[in-house]
């Protein structure tokens, strides 16, 4: 079956009714620590929560007042883990926390308009993508793409945002022959119901599980931040989609100023800046590092000439390292 967050994957509110509500535990990870955290496991009668799916996260929100930690599929059904209990045959309303939800659709309709491009203009598939917390990137089976493929995909994905594209859905059912001329990886282990196209008009028609925009334009912009090389010879693709281009931008910016304040230049300048800075460095520890290994000497000369000198040596030195103490130790060079 098809849940409303696929049916409607822009409605926010909803009102449904509690199917089923069992004691749980969720291991999440909190403040670096991996905790278990005790509550229930709440089926509805239908959802706007996705649960994860298709490379795609979870959604987060509310059923009534009570916090939804998590979403996940089991068959044809949506469970969502709460902390408190929910009275099962209740009618609740649940509210989709919509800040994440649109930029997972943002970031996923991106990917497979991405996908598509790099397809037809180049003939490089997509094996696989992850929607990260703040950049996402697409394996490519490519050894490598070149700074001027970046550059011409990222000129033609945002041509085809500007020329106001549809995005729409179709379902199809096992057997349809329709479903030979699909873009898929493969479709799930359990399938439960229709199969789920996501048709770009013209661009792309690919099997998906996910929410996505209902046309080009919702998703504003995309930026193509470079590439890293992958695994078995393959090539990730790192990008951001809409909201995440204009927040990337804010926080370039700020850092931009912060490095003007600081470096006492413009940006322009401040590669070679650093890159002064850095030699400058690099001269002094060179320097210090003499001139320690000089002290180490002389301290350990000192000791030895002083004629009222114990049968005990004690020195310390906050920039003192290692080589520090061993050249001291080594000038005493007696067991006595």
């Amino acid at each position: 079956m098809a849940f409303q967050c696929q049916r409607d994957c822009y409605m926010q509110e909803f009102v449904t009714s509690v199917v089923a509500c069992s004691p749980a535990e969720l291991k999440q990870e909190i403040n670096g620590k991996k905790e278990i955290i005790k509550g229930f496991n709440v089926k509805l009668q239908d959802t706007i929560l996705f649960p994860e799916g298709g490379g795609q996260p979870d959604d987060h929100g509310l059923i009534g007042d009570v916090p939804v930690l998590r979403v996940t599929r089991n068959g044809a059904e949506a469970v969502h883990f709460v902390g408190s209990v929910l009275e099962v045959g209740r009618e609740v309303q649940l509210k989709v926390d919509w800040e994440r939800r649109f930029d997972h659709m943002q970031q996923h309709s991106g990917q497979h308009l991405i996908t598509a491009l790099a397809d037809s203009m180049f003939g490089y598939k997509t094996t696989s993508w992850e929607l990260g917390r703040q950049r996402s990137t697409i394996e490519l089976d490519t050894p490598s793409l070149k700074p001027a493929q970046v550059e011409a995909l990222e000129a033609a994905v945002n041509e085809k945002i500007r020329a106001n594209i549809p995005v729409t859905v179709q379902l199809l059912s096992l057997d349809d022959p329709a479903l030979e001329k699909v873009r898929s990886r493969g479709l799930p282990d359990d399938p439960a119901g229709p199969i789920r196209i996501i048709d770009i008009e013209g661009v792309d028609a690919n099997m998906c599980c996910g929410t996505h925009v209902s046309n080009l334009s919702h998703l504003q912009v995309i930026k193509l931040l470079g590439t890293e090389k992958g695994k078995k010879n393959k090539t990730n693709l790192i990008f951001l989609v809409g909201f995440r281009v204009l927040k990337y931008v804010e926080r370039s910016y700020s850092i931009e100023r912060s490095l003007v304040s600081l470096l006492k230049t413009g940006p322009d300048d401040h590669v070679d800046a650093v890159d002064k800075i850095q030699k400058t460095v690099k001269a002094l520890q060179k320097c210090n590092l003499n001139l320690l290994r000089d002290m180490a000497v002389l301290v350990a000369q000192n000791f030895k000439l002083n004629p009222e000198r114990g049968n005990f040596f004690a020195f310390h030195k906050k920039e003192g390292d290692n080589e520090f103490m061993s050249i001291i130790a080594n000038e005493i060079a007696t067991e006595s």
